[in-house]
């Protein structure tokens, strides 16, 4: 049986999409209600950015710990195209 696939960051990846997830309802009422679109497409960007920042960790958090485990001991200039790798993956 597969061991179950944590991080100690997933605890607070769940709290903040759980908040989004809130936040998203607070939005949909606000549509239901008929609050301005301009109020609604705002608090949009702010639950987009929420859940955008949430799977930048996790991707992030993934390629600190699992690409590590996996590639194993690298020398010097091996270890610098890892360490590149992870950099640049920062901007996607």
């Amino acid at each position: 049986m597969d061991q179950p696939h944590r991080h100690t960051s997933h605890p607070a990846l769940v709290n903040r999409l759980k908040r989004a997830e809130g936040h998203l309802r607070k939005v949909t009422g606000m549509i239901e209600s008929g609050q301005p679109c301009l109020k609604i497409a705002q608090q949009m960007q702010a639950v987009e950015n929420a859940i955008a920042s949430a799977k930048k960790t996790l991707i992030e958090d993934h390629l600190n710990h699992c690409l590590d485990e996996v590639v194993g001991p690298l020398d010097a200039r091996q270890r610098e195209e890892i360490d590149d790798f992870k950099a640049i993956a920062r901007y996607l």
